[in-house]
């Protein structure tokens, strides 16, 4: 592994530990050359992938990318990171496990908001608002309609006909 200070290729494991949901191996490592430390995290990867953007140019799945347009879904929302550290490992296992290498960037859009929507709604609507592309405010409106869900209808429209006098 090559030290991130000076390049050196001569790198050492100081320790190695599975992380807490076991899908990675965390390694501390230390340069000999310039003494810095850093940390890497070993992966399963079960078939290289491709994501096919709207544009049709294909480019290589970076679960990184990944999980920093989550991170601002999320950012300063009350969600524990093992939670959202799961959602993700799911999503990537449901990548690998579709068959084809080549992944249509809606593919993963539409993953990453229906995990959203079971973590944080507002992390789900600004996702959304991105991924949508959201114009205008009618756009929230919408999104919020339908994350409302039939039964919260039901009690507004019980609650409005309570209220209408006989």
């Amino acid at each position: 592994m090559r030290c991130p200070y000076c390049s050196s290729l001569d790198t050492q494991v100081k320790d190695s530990r599975p992380t807490d949901d076991s899908s990675a191996i965390r390694r501390r490592r230390v340069c000999p050359d310039c003494g810095g430390r850093f940390t890497t995290f070993e992966r399963v990867q079960l078939r290289e992938l491709m994501v096919v953007k709207r544009s049709g140019r294909r480019i290589p799945f970076e679960r990184d990318k990944l999980v920093r347009s989550i991170e601002v879904a999320l950012r300063k929302r009350p969600v524990e990171p093992e939670r959202v550290e799961r959602m993700i490992n799911g999503i990537v296992r449901q990548l690998e496990s579709l068959g084809d290498g080549d992944i249509p960037s809606a593919t993963i859009g539409e993953l990453v908001m229906e995990g959203l929507k079971a973590l944080d709604d507002v992390a789900y609507v600004r996702f959304a608002s991105v991924y949508k592309n959201f114009r205008e405010a009618k756009d929230f409106e919408n999104l919020l309609g339908e994350l409302s869900g039939p039964e919260e209808d039901l009690a507004a429209a019980r609650k409005a006909s309570s209220r209408e006098p006989s």
